[in-house]
């Protein structure tokens, strides 16, 4: 979905926002800590919506939430990065995952939107992983000038020579490559193509894009429609969110001399290479990711995943259940859930404690 549909979407998504339903709740503590759910006096609806990527850990974290606030209904729907951004800026989402953060002009609707500054935090942060189905190859190496040639469609048989120089080992078939890619807009391939455009050394001359820029090969919709349909065929390639990967191979990256596989471990450490987007209120925590790190055991292809909301709501049961669901999914408990979940790098505590930060603001 692009900026251009905005305009149609808003219509549909204003309607929907009298589906919230907020009931009355008690007054909250004000600053509940970051790994407790929140007041149990807490009621109402919430409804958020977007990255596909997040649903295992959302599911997680509504469990979590919810147990604790048996008066809390949380929604979310995954429609993608694109459309959740899309349905929170027009004002029918509370809040929205997104794998990318708002960009210039999304930023300034969405301010708009809330009449105050927003509050974008990262909360998940996840290994992308090359998943390919290739029989007789269960151990598969590449570089990302290669993962980039595949995906533009220059090199399209498992036995071409680039592959069987980095698999010396390996019993390559001449099987056709069919590469998978998203059909919705999408930030897990707006960070895949922000990795191939850095690290390709030109390979990839798509940009970075949330939309599939290249003809050909196969396309789904969301992370779940592109494991199937990798898993469905013979001699496919995709991308997704490693915790959706199954039983699918998954590539090893090569990373400066080693070859690194796609583990919360290694996802984890490419936060301490990030570094904060310049001209961003303190709320919105946007982050640049080093893709072209040669540091030892790091995995570069990640998705960094945001939560984005309002600073100011009109309706402070609503502010109250959006402050106090972030809260929530960035503290101690949340965290753990999401890794148990869905394998995902849980925040250090002094990240944690950064997010809490701007959490803390939403009133």
């Amino acid at each position: 979905m692009n900026r251009k549909s905005m305009r149609t979407l808003a219509a549909t998504a204003a309607s929907s926002a009298l589906l919230f339903g907020l009931a009355a709740c008690g007054a909250g503590n004000e600053s509940a800590e970051a790994d407790d759910a929140s007041d149990s006096s807490l009621s109402g609806t919430l409804n958020g919506g977007g990255a596909s990527s997040q649903e295992s850990a959302v599911g997680a974290w509504k469990q979590g939430f919810q147990t604790a606030n048996p008066d809390v209904t949380v929604n979310y729907d995954p429609v993608g990065s694109g459309g959740g951004r899309e349905q929170f800026i027009a004002g029918g989402l509370s809040f929205a995952g997104s794998d990318a953060y708002l960009e210039e002009e999304e930023l300034t609707a969405a301010k708009e939107r809330c009449g105050s500054d927003v509050v974008s935090v990262p909360v998940y942060v996840s290994p992308i992983a090359v998943i390919y189905n290739l029989d007789g190859v269960e151990d598969l190496q590449l570089d990302a000038a290669t993962i980039g040639a595949i995906f533009e469609g220059k090199v399209t048989t498992w036995d071409d020579q680039a592959i069987a120089d980095l698999n010396p080992d390996a019993d390559l078939p001449d099987t056709k490559i069919t590469p998978v890619h998203r059909a919705d807009d999408s930030g897990t391939t707006k960070n895949f193509t922000d990795y191939l455009t850095a690290a390709s050394g030109g390979t990839w001359s798509g940009g970075v894009v949330e939309t599939w820029p290249v003809k050909g090969g196969e396309a789904a919709d969301g992370t779940s429609g592109l494991v199937s349909a990798v898993k469905g065929g013979q001699g496919t390639i995709g991308y997704a969110d490693a915790s959706q990967a199954g039983d699918l191979g998954q590539v090893k990256v090569k990373v400066g001399e080693e070859f690194v596989a796609p583990t919360e471990e290694a996802a984890a450490k490419v936060l301490d290479t990030a570094e904060a987007e310049a001209g961003r209120a303190a709320t919105d925590i946007a982050l640049k990711i080093d893709r072209k790190t040669d540091a030892a055991g790091v995995y570069p292809v990640v998705l960094v995943s945001y939560q984005i909301a309002c600073q100011k709501y009109e309706d402070a049961e609503e502010a109250e259940l959006v402050k106090s669901w972030l809260t929530y999914v960035a503290g101690a408990d949340g965290q753990k859930a999401s890794e148990e979940a869905a394998g995902s790098a849980p925040l250090s505590e002094s990240f944690s404690a950064k997010v809490q930060t701007a959490i803390d603001t939403i009133g």
